[in-house]
């Protein structure tokens, strides 16, 4: 069996509670780009309808979709469920899945100043410094306007954590 090589990652999918709220957001505070504008998809006999019900079981009805990507290329499916619920706390993180995503930007601070501006919220007091006197290296966890988890790193994954790769 040959080694496994790295992946490269596509896209993610988030679930709203109003799509087109969240690509105002997601645009205009993230600077993502929107490729696809929301559409709604039907439970019914097309490609993608039956590919949905493959995913999500019989009875799904319709929901909203709307793809965007991030300056890297990324993409990200938003999602507006006609069942969606609103969890009174999203972050029980000890639970199994994604509990957050992570974007990076060297003005951290500013762009916390734009999510809370935007109706989202911080989940820490200030960033944290990875390596406090020794390089500028800070991170942050917030909250989307939607209650999603995202924290915000200054510098990238690699540079972030090569100091302690052996």
């Amino acid at each position: 069996m040959s080694k496994a090589y790295p992946r490269t990652f596509s896209h993610i999918g988030i679930s709203v509670p109003d799509i087109d709220k969240a690509v105002k957001f997601y645009t205009d505070v993230l600077g993502w780009y929107q490729l696809v504008a929301p559409t709604t998809v039907l439970e019914d006999d097309s490609p993608i309808g039956v590919m949905c019900t493959d995913v999500f079981g019989a009875s799904w009805g319709q929901f909203k979709i709307a793809h965007l990507s991030t300056g890297d290329r990324i993409g990200v499916e938003l999602f507006e469920f006609t069942n969606q619920e609103q969890p009174e706390n999203n972050f029980e993180y000890w639970k199994t899945g994604v509990f957050h995503f992570c974007v990076q930007d060297p003005n951290l601070e500013e762009l916390v100043i734009k999510i809370v501006e935007a109706g989202g919220k911080k989940r820490m007091e200030k960033p944290r410094y990875y390596y406090p006197g020794e390089k500028p290296y800070r991170m942050i966890y917030m909250e989307d306007p939607f209650g999603n988890i995202l924290e915000i790193y200054s510098h990238s994954y690699e540079l972030t954590y090569a100091a302690v790769a052996e």
